[in-house]
């Protein structure tokens, strides 16, 4: 919503409202969204490692196509969340990573074209790879999620 208010056109503003609307807009996009706690940075890795051990093991197509989608949208909030970059969906995500890394955009959709046109899965894998390297690479063995940890208040 932000960022149709900050890029939107004015119509017509005759008090200046819709404008002080933009602006403010324009200054929560430039901020960025809070920033992931260390718990929360874990939990999106084990997602990731749990999502692509799926994705490794499977050899039925149809499975892989979904684990594939569900891997998209994981990697890409996590390197732009990890970023301090703002998500999005749908064609958003790839405006998001266009707008904060145009190289890593054309990557990601690289790996995700390679795999659904060829079924190779070692774009994505290294893709997922690189971005879980500077956050300790992938998380499963010995990872758990307490009975007292707050799970839904960091994601």
């Amino acid at each position: 919503m932000p960022r149709m208010a900050a890029e939107g056109t004015i119509l017509k503003d005759t008090d200046g409202f819709i404008i002080s609307v933009k602006n403010e807009a324009q200054r929560l996009l430039d901020a960025g969204p809070e920033g992931w706690p260390k718990d929360t940075v874990d939990i999106k890795r084990y997602f990731i490692t749990d999502a692509l051990e799926d994705f490794l093991g499977s050899s039925y197509r149809a499975e892989d196509l979904f684990i594939a989608g569900t891997l998209a949208e994981l990697i890409s909030e996590f390197y732009l969340r990890t970023n301090g970059q703002w998500i999005g969906a749908s064609k958003w995500v790839v405006r998001a990573l266009k707008r904060f890394n145009g190289e890593f955009a054309d990557n990601f959709v690289e790996a995700f074209d390679s795999f659904y046109r060829t079924g190779d899965k070692s774009k994505i894998v290294s893709l997922a790879d690189e971005v879980l390297h500077p956050y300790g690479g992938r998380l499963f063995a010995g990872f758990s999620i307490g009975k007292d940890q707050a799970y839904s208040r960091n994601c």
